[in-house]
């Protein structure tokens, strides 16, 4: 089956399903507790869709096609009128969302301005000596303790906001790019596993803008991102550079948090003797 097959498919399967969820949640609602007038003979449960479409200010006809599984489209607004007019939870209204093939506004807007909680920084300096960070799927820096940075020989807390992310000081931060011992090889897989996460938010404004600040920051970044290349997130050996300790080999372990698809807790561990020497080195330092 083609990749175009394959695609249209899966829009006719989500159109079914976004059908079937909207009619549940009709059937399931009681008129009279929405002020509805009782009718004497409901020949269906719950609402009608005649009802769902004059709360939602839709048309009949088109919201008709909409629980149908018709190829139609609707727009967020109209998505979160009929959300609110089903009298969807915030769980029931992302899955609407997602079932049309777009993200809830609210849901956006928080991804973007999500901050560690207190639990998550106690985890992090508990790890110490073993570096640690948590990043999101953007790979923006959400929380890191004492021995990343001094791993990684970078600041973040004196960085401006929209600098603390790992792809971005990786192309352009002298510091932490420094600190990778084998740029070559993995440069190339950073920029596959950042177009593999890219592609479940395109069309985000956020993560549109940052891609645009990516490009124009960095010819080297330009030509990596021209490749196509895809690659998911795995434990592995990683090889750090320290100007007083020399070389380290440290296992890079990956955790992540409740929701899917969620922030990352990224976990450094040394794979041999030397490592953890040179690792203990780095941040016994005063």
């Amino acid at each position: 089956m083609s990749n175009v097959s394959r695609a249209e498919t899966q829009d006719k399967s989500s159109s079914r399903l976004l059908g079937d969820f909207l009619r549940s949640r009709r059937e399931s609602l009681d008129p009279v507790r929405l002020g509805l007038p009782r009718m004497r003979h409901r020949r269906t449960p719950g609402l009608r869709r005649e009802e769902v479409a004059q709360l939602a200010d839709v048309g009949v006809t088109w919201y008709t096609w909409l629980e149908q599984g018709r190829e139609i489209k609707a727009s967020a607004k109209t998505l979160a009128a009929i959300a609110s007019a089903l009298q969807c939870n915030e769980a029931e209204t992302e899955h609407l969302f997602r079932l049309a093939g777009q993200t809830h506004p609210a849901t956006r807007a928080a991804k973007a301005c999500a901050k560690l909680s207190a639990h998550t920084r106690i985890m992090l300096d508990s790890l110490n000596p073993l570096p640690a960070v948590v990043q999101n799927q953007r790979f923006d820096i959400m929380g890191h303790n004492q021995a990343w940075a001094r791993l990684m020989n970078v600041d973040v807390d004196t960085l401006p906001e929209e600098q603390r992310n790992c792809m971005w000081l990786a192309f352009n931060h002298a510091g932490w790019r420094s600190a990778v011992a084998n740029w070559e090889e993995v440069m190339p897989q950073m920029v596959a596993m950042f177009r593999a996460q890219m592609g479940e938010h395109l069309g985000d404004p956020h993560w549109e803008d940052f891609l645009a600040r990516l490009l124009a920051s960095s010819a080297e970044f330009r030509d990596t991102w021209q490749r196509y290349e895809l690659r998911s997130i795995e434990n592995r050996v990683k090889y750090f550079f320290h100007p007083q300790a020399g070389r380290l080999a440290l296992r890079q372990n990956n955790w992540w948090s409740a929701p899917r698809n969620g922030d990352r807790l990224l976990v450094y561990i040394p794979d041999d003797e030397a490592s953890a020497a040179a690792l203990q080195a780095i941040t016994s330092a005063n």
